[in-house]
């Protein structure tokens, strides 16, 4: 399953964007899809999880300013991101798999897409 992930872009201190990400291709129904972001020197960390019967997970730096969701008919995954800041700059990535393994690392999601750069200026 390739994802394609879309919405990135320039976006001041404080503001907004939307991430969208669906496979290229029809396929079968994504159990767990997520995002992760990955800045310059370091490690690909989750920011947002949504799995399909409703459960969400977020990393402590974005809880009450990032929200996921979920369309399940389309096996897209979204995410609103509001107040950002600078060190919210970040290739983002889309992730997804037919299983929910523990820990939602990036072992353990079998699908990918491309990043999609978020920079956010102060």
């Amino acid at each position: 399953v390739q994802l394609q992930a879309s919405g990135g872009g320039l976006v001041q201190a404080g503001g907004s964007l939307r991430l969208s990400c669906a496979p290229s291709r029809r396929s079968y129904s994504l159990f767990v899809m997520a995002w992760f972001r990955q800045g310059l020197g370091n490690e690909r960390d989750l920011v947002a999880a949504a799995v399909s019967d409703g459960d969400t997970y977020y990393a402590d730096s974005v809880k009450g300013r990032f929200t996921v969701s979920r369309d399940n008919a389309k096996n897209t995954v979204y995410m609103q991101m509001t107040a950002l800041k600078p060190e919210d700059s970040a290739a983002y990535f889309c992730a997804a798999d037919y299983n929910l393994i523990m820990p939602l690392d990036e072992r353990n999601f079998e699908f990918w897409g491309q990043g999609t750069l978020v920079t956010v200026s102060s």
